[in-house]
């Protein structure tokens, strides 16, 4: 089976990472395999924050902005799932957290994918197992 990983914009957001799609392909099959799973079909879209708290009002019933929402469609063996980043609050979190903007775009990128591999973040312990992975992947792909 292919994956099929596909990269979006909406509204007045800049792609990320236009003409290096193939890359980030690469990289995310390799984690999901590491992690023994099987992407089917991801969407990225890449949005503001006010689109993303769009999206969290109407569908979630949260009232404040947030990095990545993502809409699983199937979570077993095989992943599919359109997964929304908010480009502003990749961009605030990375001055806040004094990071790159790539490297905050990497992490919330595989953050959205293993939360989809069944990986949580809600106890510390699985905070600190989610922060880790994120980690190692990101150095994944910086290599």
């Amino acid at each position: 089976m292919n994956a099929e990983i596909s990269f979006f914009v909406e509204g007045d957001i800049r792609h990320p990472f236009f003409g290096k799609e193939n890359d980030y392909r690469q990289w995310l099959i390799k984690v999901a395999e590491a992690e023994k799973k099987t992407i089917k079909l991801l969407n990225y879209i890449f949005c503001s924050d006010e689109y993303l708290l769009d999206i969290n009002i109407k569908y979630l019933g949260h009232d404040y902005y947030t990095d990545i929402i993502t809409f699983p469609y199937q979570q077993d063996q095989f992943i599919e799932s359109d997964l929304y980043l908010s480009i502003d609050r990749i961009e605030d979190n990375a001055k806040k957290y004094g990071e790159t903007f790539h490297n905050e775009l990497l992490r919330v990128m595989v953050h959205g994918l293993l939360h989809l591999m069944g990986y949580g973040d809600k106890t510390e312990a699985d905070a600190r197992l989610m922060r880790e992975k994120e980690d190692c992947y990101v150095a994944v792909f910086l290599g």
